[in-house]
């Protein structure tokens, strides 16, 4: 923001600068010519014309008298001077296009292009010191050979002459309204185009900084016409003022579409058909460019109506929504609005004037522009922080809210791990060694079957078996893999099976340090522990085989006999141990397998998944 300030205080400055040129106090020590006689003559011209003199006014312009003459006009005037002592200034103050400067019959000045591409004097005033050697006492002649073009309004302003110090502050108060603060408007507008180009670039969304960057432009090109002393690098006045105009019409549609952005709208039909135009004005100014310079004053006065349309369409607006920025910007449009009339009055003749008055507002126009901008921009940004803080206590806060949460949950998921393994342990203790149990208090109270001491020690070890599985399977879960947790129950049945001359093999791969968790152990030694009692009660095998490997993402486990075997379709509908052993698998998350013949042995088998999703 220290920017807008600072170039809205060198506004400041540079119009009090302007106030304070004033004309020193040998003001009446100067006369002004403000007649002369005029005369038309043809483009080589050398000499004044013999007759046909015309008395006019200055400041004069001859399309209005001449309206098709292009080509030269001859100015004559006249002066009396008292003594020739001193040297005099002389003021220059408005010619169109280009000219040669006679005093007394000696040129002291010319133009560098006399015909076309014709040179542009008119852009600033011209200042010269007359001494003795060209003075006359008593009367002198002015003699000024203008070269013009009827269709850009040629001719020529009032004459100072007096005293060097009172002429040349008269030149240097118009050199600084018709040029400097021209130079002074384009270097703000580049200034101002750039800064809100870079905006634009960061808020893309924003588009309004961009068609302001795009109209800042476009108006500089504009600007450009009143600093060019040639029309490089085109060849002939009429192109130039071909692409001007059509830069002026550019930069009344880029500011037009700017304001409507600025306000929130978007006319994207209205908006494509002017700028339609302007592309198809900038095309028809290359290549007719004679015919387009001619009849330019028509893009200039329907630029100007859309400027007006749309200054006034956006007061309707900042009146329908007061805001601090849209004041602002209304505002800043009011000076332009009323200035802009007197320059197209100007630009159509209606009144003499050696100066367009935009130019010296425009900055400060340039500058409330940018101001509301820079206030839209500031505003956004704070928005955008206190949006930030808000958004961070918000996270800190939702943090906060997920962290409690998550404990909680943490901690209601490990008290239904507890209970779900107490109601595993519950309900295995319940179905095992609870039925085993029962089972043997239900043989010894049997009066009319005594049971012998044999039967009841093996019906105790079974017993002592169920119970050591399932200390095993829960003491050890947390620092015993699935390895340490098979060798209690290998051990085991190696002598059960070696007591009675079975030869059994185990062949157990891949499972150290494998974690499969307490239930899920004890449902796969379980399914061991009850097909290994089948095997040893029911198939007479001579040999049996234990296959527990780890294949990928799978846990093979495969009890395999060479016993007398079983059809599989008799066995299912009379008994409940394959049930038993397929509802145990089910749980493991597999399916069993179970192949077996009558004398041909049997074997089962089964595949557990390990991926993290199975082991949910």
């Amino acid at each position: 923001m220290r920017v807008f300030f600072v170039l809205l205080l060198a506004c400041g400055l540079f119009a009090s600068s302007v106030a304070a040129e004033q004309i020193p106090s040998t003001t009446n020590a100067t006369i002004e010519l403000q007649s002369a006689e005029a005369a038309p003559a043809d483009w080589h011209s050398e000499a004044p014309p013999v007759d046909g003199w015309t008395p006019v006014k200055l400041m004069d312009l001859w399309d209005t008298r001449w309206p098709h003459h292009d080509g030269v006009v001859w100015y004559r005037l006249h002066w009396n001077q008292t003594s020739t002592d001193q040297p005099v200034g002389l003021f220059i103050d408005y010619v169109s296009l280009a000219y040669v400067l006679y005093v007394n019959g000696n040129r002291i000045y010319s133009d560098t292009h006399l015909v076309e591409p014709l040179s542009r004097t008119w852009i600033r005033p011209q200042y010269f010191l007359i001494d003795k050697p060209l003075l006359r006492q008593g009367q002198n002649t002015l003699l000024v050979r203008v070269s013009g073009l009827a269709g850009y309004q040629p001719g020529f302003g009032a004459v100072t002459i007096g005293n060097p110090d009172a002429v040349q502050a008269r030149e240097r108060r118009g050199e600084f309204l018709r040029y400097n603060v021209q130079v002074f408007d384009l270097s703000v507008s580049f200034v101002f185009g750039g800064l809100f180009f870079l905006l634009w670039l960061l808020r893309r969304k924003d588009t309004y900084y961009g068609w302001y960057a795009l109209c800042t432009v476009v108006w500089s090109l504009y600007t450009i016409n009143f600093l060019a002393s040639s029309p490089w690098p085109f060849n002939n006045t009429p192109a130039w003022e071909a692409i001007n105009a059509a830069a002026y019409f550019a930069s009344t549609v880029t500011f037009a579409i700017f304001l409507l952005r600025y306000a929130g709208y978007q006319w994207p039909r209205t908006e494509g058909i002017m700028l339609v135009l302007c592309v198809a004005l900038f095309a028809v100014a290359l290549l007719c460019p004679q015919w387009t310079g001619h009849y330019r004053a028509v893009a200039i006065i329907f630029g100007c109506s859309i400027y007006y349309v749309a200054i006034f369409g956006f007061m309707g607006y900042a009146w329908r929504h007061p805001r601090a920025d849209n004041y602002a910007l209304a505002g800043s449009l009011l000076i332009p609005l009323v200035v802009s009339a007197h320059d197209m009055l100007l630009f159509l003749g209606v009144i003499r004037s050696d100066s367009y008055l935009l130019a010296v507002t425009s900055p400060i126009t340039i500058i409330g522009m940018g101001s509301a901008l820079a206030y839209r921009f500031a505003v956004a940004m704070r928005r955008a922080e206190n949006f930030n803080l808000e958004l961070q206590r918000e996270v800190q806060a939702a943090t906060g809210q997920l962290t409690e949460t998550l404990k909680r949950e943490h901690d209601l998921a490990l008290n239904n791990a507890r209970i779900g393994e107490r109601l595993n342990l519950v309900r295995d203790l319940h179905d095992g060694f609870g039925g085993s149990l029962l089972a043997a208090i239900s043989t010894l109270e049997n009066p009319r079957l005594p049971p012998e001491p044999a039967q009841v020690v093996i019906t105790l070890k079974e017993l002592r078996d169920d119970l050591r599985l399932i200390i095993d399977t829960t003491t050890h879960e947390r620092d015993t893999d699935l390895a340490g947790l098979l060798a209690p129950l290998r051990h085991r049945w190696s002598q059960r099976f070696e007591a009675i001359a079975i030869d059994n093999r185990w062949t157990v791969e891949g499972v150290d340090d494998l974690s499969l968790g307490a239930m899920r152990v004890l449902e796969l030694l379980r399914f061991l522990q009850e097909s290994l009692t089948n095997v040893l009660k029911h198939s007479s095998a001579s040999q049996v085989h234990v296959y527990i490997r780890r294949k990928g993402e799978c846990l093979n486990v495969e009890v395999r006999d060479d016993g007398q075997g079983f059809d599989l379709a008799s066995v299912a509908r009379r008994g409940a141990g394959l049930p038993s052993l397929r509802a145990r698998v089910g749980r493991l998350g597999a399916t069993l397998q179970i192949m077996s013949s009558p004398g041909g042995g049997t074997r089962l088998s089964f595949d557990v998944p390990l991926s993290p999703m199975a082991l949910t």
